[in-house]
């Protein structure tokens, strides 16, 4: 035989060896790791709502503590509400 149509049917078989690689090994596996991927999404978005739940309360907490703060110094010149104040403080 012709050495170029043994390179060619060397080339030919591995071809075909790694088509039936990815079809027989990679496509499946992709599904099972795209199934995975949504799993660990929704795991990671309770997560992150439990963070921003969390933190929601404590600027809660902040803010009441602050107008608690605020009530007990009456006699200051500022009579807005504490968010108020932040807000001025920011854009000045």
């Amino acid at each position: 035989m012709d050495k170029f149509k043994v390179l060619t049917l060397v080339n030919f078989i591995i071809g075909c060896t790694a088509l039936s690689f990815q079809v027989g090994v990679l496509y499946p596996w992709h599904h099972q790791s795209d199934g995975d991927f949504k799993e660990l999404e929704k795991k990671h978005e309770s997560r992150l709502q439990l963070f921003h739940d969390c933190k929601w309360e404590k600027l809660k907490e902040i803010d009441s503590k602050l107008e608690l703060l605020m009530k007990q110094a009456g006699n200051s010149p500022l009579r807005e509400t504490p968010r108020d104040y932040l807000n001025l403080c920011i854009l000045n």
